[in-house]
Formats: C-alpha cells, structure tokens, sequence
C-alpha cells in the first residue's frame, strides 16, 4: 500500500495555483431543485481569503443541470438527452448569476468558461483555453467552468466533472487540485459497508491495490464516484498537480482544509513545469525545424525564450502549438519546444524583431516563437 500516516503533512496554504471542483450535491438542493446560498456565500468567503494570500483559483463545477431540472419541472425523474440539455442551457444562466453575487460580495469578477472534452484534447484549442485562462488570472477574475452540457452528447461528454477538473488543472498548470466531495478522503474500503475501514492520508502512487479501494457513486445528482475521483487523479499526477479529497458539505470547505482538516493528498513525482517539460521531451514526431543563429542558441542555454529575431531558417509545414526541433547554426539538435505561430507565419517574422509583429502579421502574437516554459533542451532535460 502506497500511503503513509497518521499525520498530515501537506497543507492547503503552500498551493500558487488551485483549481477546485464542486459537484451538484454541494451546490444544489436534490429534493427542490434550490441553490444552496448560504454554502455558495461561504465558498466564496473561503476564495476571497485565498486569493487575500495572493493564491490563483479557478473553480469547476457542476451544478447547471441540477438547477435547471427545477426552473422546467424535471425534477424526480430520469433525463433524456435533450431534456438534459435543455436543463444545462437554463441552468447555466442561473449557475453563473450565483457565483457572479457569491464572488462580487469581495470584489472578485466572476469569469463563466463553458468546455468540451474537445476542448482538452485537441492541441490547439487546448493552448487557446490555457492561454484564456491564463489572461483571466493575470487579469483578477476568477473562472467558474462548467462542461458544456447543452451541445456535448453521451460520446464525447467527461461525463463528471472530477475528470473535467483534473483536465483543467492540467491546462491551466496548477499545482493543486482539490475535489470537495461527500467524504474526507480515501479509504481502504466504502466506510459506508465497512465501519473499520482505515483513511489513507497521503497516496504517493496509483497502484492496482489503491485503485481497488475505489467504491460506488452515491445515487443522486452526481455522477461521479470514488473511480472517477481517482481517475481524475492520475491526471492530475501526470501534469505534475498534487490532488486532495476533501469534505465539502460543511460551510467554509476550503478555510477547513487550509487548517489542517483530514483528507486524502494525492503527491505527483514532479512539478507542474518539470511534468510539462517531460511531456515535451517525449512527445510525437516533430513537425518541423528552427534554426537559430549562435545568439539564439547562447540565449536557449541560458534558459531564456527563443525570440523571432534569432530564427534565421523555417523547415516543414506546422501549426500553433504543434512540437518542432531547434536546431543551431552548425546544425546541431539544441531543443524541442512547441511554436506559438504556424509556419507561414513563423517564416514572416524570422530574423525580426518582437516589436514588429503586428505590422508583419496584422495581429498582436506572442514575442517569443517558442516561450521557455514551453521548451526543452535537448542535453539538459528538464529545467
């Protein structure tokens, strides 16, 4: 068994960068379909205190369905499809107004990101949500993300948001997630079936014995479970986030955890930074080849971002975002990184300077071609 006790050793205070998950059962009354204000207030005193300390929050939630199925009549009753879309698209309208009084309480700008599983996976859009939500943070707002229920179907739906959570804290490089649940962690068994069943504090890998701890959904609005919880998990550890499961029903979930309430830690092997970089350093066939002058090249080994103004040649046909070589003025294998423009567009602003890229391309793009998060040297791994 991978997992340690009796004391907690990790602490809420230490997260930069925290994206928290909110099911329908916290939000939402299950039997009248009513938003449960008071827990949405104290929430939302927990993220104005965070933010007070200088933390970076986003919030996933549920909830939009669940808030429909009241304003149309739907309550007590399985949904059809379209029924349940219907719901989201009421839902969220209403969903949204909450969190925009909950947060406006403090002075906080609620920002509404609606995503598909799409929206992760395909590698642009991925660096256009990321790149969203890394304005809507550099800008104060805090983002409240719920997955688009009124245009996913059964196929490409997360189908929880515990998933959808770990998606987003993937994309946005956080270094905690924190699912709020109806339970204070991992145990060894369902403590529902068995009393005796022992709480694991810290789990430091995601062994076959850890993810045969997992139990059943409750029945309910959610549609998550301990499975999805630790299938959320190994996202989360893959992008280098550490992962807790928290208690949420009480008022004031997060001030809670931040003083020490049991839950389960989920601790990565690596930093959010040092697991993107590995996901770069082994990633598919490049699509295509910089090189650089000898000043580029210096700048790349002093850890610096690679600037239009040293790419001296362009070779192959790619895309924003896609995985390209950068090569030096001998020819030599320096790094991997991904580019922020496509080809065409990276060959116009070869050898020229930041300054000039709006007037070259008619848009304002990013100074770098390849920003040194986003970058690896070939010798040097990960840095």
């Amino acid at each position: 068994m991978t997992a340690v006790a009796p004391l907690q050793t990790h602490t809420l205070a230490t997260a930069r960068r925290l994206v928290v998950k909110i099911g329908s059962a916290l939000l939402v009354d299950g039997e009248t379909g009513a938003l449960r204000r008071e827990w949405l207030n104290a929430l939302a005193d927990d993220v104005a205190a965070l933010r007070a300390q200088g933390m970076q929050v986003i919030i996933v939630t549920s909830g939009a369905v669940a808030l429909g199925r009241g304003s149309l009549g739907l309550l007590g009753k399985a949904l059809l499809l379209e029924e349940k879309q219907a719901a989201a698209a009421t839902g969220q309208i209403r969903l949204a107004h909450a969190y925009q009084e909950a947060l406006a309480r403090h002075g906080l700008t609620a920002s509404q990101v609606l995503l598909t599983l799409e929206d992760t996976e395909e590698r642009r859009r991925h660096l256009n949500g990321r790149a969203t939500l890394n304005a809507l943070l550099a800008l104060g707002a805090v983002p409240i993300i719920n997955e688009n229920d009124t245009i996913t179907t059964a196929e490409i739906r997360f189908g929880d948001n515990d998933r959808l959570a770990a998606r987003v804290a993937q994309m946005a490089s956080a270094d905690t997630l924190v699912l709020l649940s109806d339970i204070d962690g991992l145990y060894t068994a369902d403590p529902r079936v068995t009393p005796d069943a022992q709480h694991l504090p810290e789990v430091r890998a995601l062994t076959p014995e850890i993810l045969g701890m997992a139990g059943e959904a409750l029945p309910g609005f959610s549609s998550g479970g301990m499975v999805t919880k630790l299938q959320a998990a190994r996202v989360a550890l893959s992008a280098g986030a550490r992962m807790a499961i928290a208690l949420g029903k009480p008022l004031n979930p997060l001030a809670a955890l931040l003083n020490g309430a049991r839950c389960t830690w989920f601790l990565p092997q690596a930093e959010p930074l040092t697991a993107r970089k590995r996901w770069i350093a082994a990633s598919v066939k490049p699509a295509g080849t910089l090189t650089v002058d000898a000043g580029a090249a210096n700048a790349l080994r002093a850890g610096k971002s690679l600037l239009p103004a040293g790419v001296r040649q362009i070779a192959g046909s790619f895309e924003r975002g896609d995985l390209v070589v950068v090569q030096g003025p001998t020819g030599q294998t320096l790094a991997r990184g991904l580019i922020a423009y496509d080809s065409a567009d990276a060959a116009r602003i070869a050898g020229r300077r930041s300054g000039e890229i709006e007037a070259l391309l008619g848009y304002r793009g990013r100074d770098e071609m390849i920003h040194r998060d986003d970058l690896v040297m070939e010798r040097a791994g990960e840095e």
